[in-house]
C-alpha cells in the first residue's frame, strides 16, 4: 500500500473493510501499524486512522474517536483505539471506558515508543527535551515550522524553543536519510541532537496482544 503523509495528515486512513479487529489510530501511526501487520501475519486487525493533524488539535480527538466507534462498531467483533492520551485531559479514556472499547495505555506515542515506564522514568530529568518519531520528522514543516508560524517569523524561534536544550529522534526504524533530517531539525530549532532507536516498542506490543 502506497501512502503519502500529506493524506494521512489530513484525511487520515479508511478501513479495508478486512480482519475481526478495527485498529483506529492516529494518521501519524499508519506506517508503522501497516509494516507491523505485514511482519507479523496479523490478516485480522484491520486499520482507519484518523487525520494526522488532530495531533495540533487534541480537542477534535476524543469526539472523532466516537464517531468512528459508532460507524463500525457492527462490522467488527473488536475495536481498538490506538490513541494514547495525546493531550485530551483523560477525556478519551472516559469516552472508550463509556463505548467498551480498549486503547493502548501511555499519555503519547513518545511514551509507548520509548516503553512508557522508561519514558516516565526518564522524564524528569528531560523536561527541556523536544521529541520527534519518524512521521513528525518527515513533516516536521507541517506539524512543527508552519503551526509556529517559524516559516514567516523564524526570529520567533529562541521564543518558543529558548528554553529547550536538545532534540530526541525516536527512530522506529534504522533510515539513514531520515537521521539526517531529524539532525538538521534539530539545527534548525538550535537545539543538540540525540538519536534513540526505540522501534515500535509498545505499541508492538500491545496489538499483538490482539
Amino acid at each position: 500500500m502506497q501512502l503519502r503523509d500529506e493524506i494521512l495528515t489530513e484525511q487520515g486512513l479508511s478501513p479495508g473493510g478486512q480482519g475481526k479487529v478495527l485498529l483506529i489510530a492516529c494518521g501519524a501511526l499508519a506506517r508503522e501499524i501497516l509494516d507491523l501487520k505485514a511482519a507479523n501475519g496479523w490478516t485480522h486487525l484491520d486499520l482507519t486512522c484518523l487525520p494526522a493533524k488532530y495531533h495540533l488539535y487534541p480537542d477534535k480527538i476524543t469526539q472523532a474517536v466516537r464517531d468512528t466507534v459508532a460507524k463500525h462498531a457492527d462490522d467488527y467483533d473488536t475495536i481498538f483505539v490506538v490513541y494514547a492520551d495525546c493531550g485530551t485531559g483523560g477525556l478519551l479514556q472516559a469516552a472508550c471506558a463509556e463505548l467498551g472499547v480498549e486503547m493502548i495505555a501511555g499519555p503519547h506515542c513518545y511514551a509507548f515508543f520509548e516503553g512508557n515506564d522508561r519514558f516516565a522514568q526518564q522524564s524528569e530529568t528531560e523536561i527541556t527535551t523536544f521529541y520527534l518519531t519518524d512521521f513528525l520528522v518527515r513533516q516536521f514543516d507541517a506539524f512543527v515550522i508552519k503551526p509556529m508560524g517559524l516559516d514567516r517569523h523564524p526570529e520567533l524561534r529562541d521564543m518558543y524553543f529558548g528554553n529547550y536544550e536538545k532534540l530526541v529522534y525516536q527512530a522506529q526504524t534504522d533510515d539513514p536519510v531520515l537521521t539526517e533530517k531529524a539532525r538538521a531539525c534539530a539545527e534548525r530549532l538550535g537545539l543538540t541532537f540525540e538519536r534513540r532507536f526505540t522501534g515500535y516498542g509498545e505499541l508492538e506490543t500491545s496489538l499483538a496482544d490482539l
